[in-house]
């Protein structure tokens, strides 16, 4: 159920029958859950991109959409992915499970439904997507404050989305793993978060920094990773936002770490910023 002072949580309820429809929202508005109900698997997709919904509760064996499709479709979309969804199944639980697995599906509930097993999965999914929403609002937050920090700088207007894409590209080259390139995305985007630290005066500065001016630049690797610490997902990233002004030969900065001691994902971020720095002066 929802906590005091947080808005209802929304679940939708997918199955041809009336009558499950009936009995699990009735389980559910008990509580204090706002349930929404869809008849089959199609009129389920439509709900959910019509709506905000916290946890979706869909029946396996449906008219013109199966549950599985249902749970496919929600976890390919972008807009929907992080939407929990528990399949309902009075099938052999073996087979079902593997392909609900398959489908994405985070948790099972098998017929007849229990009360208090569908209050608990409910419970807990629920959280779980209040927990991931706010990540992903703190995400965005960083990621405005990357692009204010930016769009200080005339010369650097669609830096941050250029080594995104570029870090991506090369990482997808050299065989990296998912985690890595999801990490070299989100770094392309906040990894001189720091510089919020800097004065404009010494970040824009048309001439060469001195030796304090330089010491304050230098620290904004270390002060950007200190902002970006406190979330869990971006485990991956405060190497690349600590390291990517390294260099091979131990003369960059903050710690002046040589060749293979610099994590692989800072040098691939190094690299596309100085190939982004070469490709933006000839234009």
């Amino acid at each position: 159920m929802s906590g005091e002072g947080m808005p209802l949580a929304t679940v939708l309820v997918a199955d041809d029958s009336e009558d499950n429809r009936e009995l699990l929202s009735q389980m559910l508005r008990v509580q204090g859950y706002r349930v929404v109900c869809a008849a089959d698997g199609a009129e389920a997709l439509d709900v959910l991109a019509g709506q905000p919904i916290d946890l979706a509760l869909v029946d396996v064996m449906m008219p013109r959409c199966t549950g599985f499709a249902v749970c496919r479709t929600v976890k390919a979309r972008p807009e929907t992915r992080l939407i929990p969804v528990v399949l309902i199944t009075g099938l052999g639980s073996g087979d079902a499970r593997i392909r609900g697995i398959e489908s994405g599906a985070d948790d099972f509930l098998n017929k007849p439904i229990r009360k208090e097993e569908l209050l608990a999965r409910v419970r807990s999914l629920v959280r779980l997507k209040r927990f991931t929403d706010e990540l992903e609002n703190a995400e965005t937050v960083l990621c405005s404050l990357a692009h204010s920090i930016e769009a200080k700088d005339p010369y650097t207007e669609g830096h941050c989305e250029r080594l995104s894409r570029y870090s991506i590209a090369l990482a997808e080259r050299l065989g990296l793993p998912e985690e890595q390139r999801v990490a070299l995305r989100r770094a392309g985007v906040v990894h001189d978060i720091g510089k919020v630290a800097v004065p404009e005066q010494i970040l824009l500065k048309p001439g060469p920094l001195d030796p304090d001016e330089r010491r304050i630049m230098e620290n904004h690797p270390v002060i950007g990773e200190r902002i970006c610490a406190p979330l869990k997902s971006f485990r991956n990233v405060l190497p690349i936002i600590r390291h990517h002004h390294e260099r091979m030969d131990g003369t960059g900065y903050p710690d002046h770490l040589r060749g293979s001691h610099i994590p692989l994902s800072a040098r691939v971020l190094q690299t596309v910023d100085i190939y982004d720095a070469m490709k933006s002066s000839h234009t």
